[in-house]
């Protein structure tokens, strides 16, 4: 709830920790990632309920434009 509605973080993981905790609950090490360009921006760590966690997909990455070379 904390991070729920406009103050969702979206966080690229990048490791989860074997560190004990809680039951149910984890220790992420990502980027936190912004929705709308998904460009990462900050490093951070979360304790987090696994029960909570949302998996979205990637943004569609835009294909860049390819230029074509004329053989001689």
């Amino acid at each position: 709830m904390q991070f729920n509605g406009p103050r969702a973080l979206w966080l690229r993981v990048s490791s989860v920790s074997d560190r004990p905790t809680y039951d149910g609950w984890v220790w992420l090490t990502g980027y936190a990632v912004n929705p709308n360009t998904g460009e990462a921006f900050e490093r951070r760590e979360v304790f987090a309920q696994i029960a909570g966690l949302q998996i979205n997909p990637r943004p569609p990455v835009k294909a860049r434009p390819t230029t074509r070379r004329r053989s001689v």
